[in-house]
């Protein structure tokens, strides 16, 4: 499976992203294809679009409003730019399993990513967008929040994970 980001005029127009997945045929043009359905994606701001090329080819996009770009400060200082995909693969490696659907985990990140851009600023540190996907885990899986926390808090004994526990069962979590 592939993801490819696509643009045609209508998107330009109204400064649209498209992110086209699930291509078959590497030679795809969007502009050729057609519409078989159009829906809106559960947090308003996404449409999901299947479409059908005319060999026959049918695939998904994703349009979303495209947004300034955020630097991410790295802990060794280094920089790069947000990826809203490299966030949903980190998330899926670290406690995907703990989710029944690919929506559940495609919401959290469109919780985290709206948090980054509601904070304001041009920059974000790494810390603080691992801080908000702590607390979009946090009412969705005890298990998934206290799986992440080790890796973000690069928990190193038992007793790490015991600290942990004691305070998200005495509700003093953060």
């Amino acid at each position: 499976m592939t993801t490819r980001q696509h643009s045609y005029a209508d998107a330009k127009k109204i400064n649209l992203k498209i992110r086209t997945t699930n291509i078959v045929s590497q030679q795809l043009n969007i502009g050729d294809s057609r519409v078989l359905e159009s829906r809106e994606v559960g947090d308003g701001k996404t449409i999901r679009r299947r479409r059908e090329s005319p060999d026959g080819t049918r695939f998904t996009t994703y349009e979303r409003i495209e947004k300034p770009n955020i630097a991410v400060i790295k802990k060794d200082g280094g920089r790069e730019l947000f990826d809203r995909d490299k966030l949903a693969g980190a998330i899926k490696q670290s406690v995907g399993k703990f989710f029944s659907s690919e929506l559940e985990v495609e919401e959290i990140v469109t919780q985290v990513e709206d948090s980054i851009y509601n904070a304001g600023g041009s920059e974000v540190f790494s810390k603080q967008i691992g801080a908000f996907v702590l607390e979009n885990l946090e009412d969705k899986s005890q298990v998934a929040y206290v799986r992440f926390a080790s890796v973000f808090h690069d928990f190193k004994t038992l007793d790490d994970f015991v600290k942990i526990l004691a305070t998200r069962q005495h509700g003093d979590v953060k």
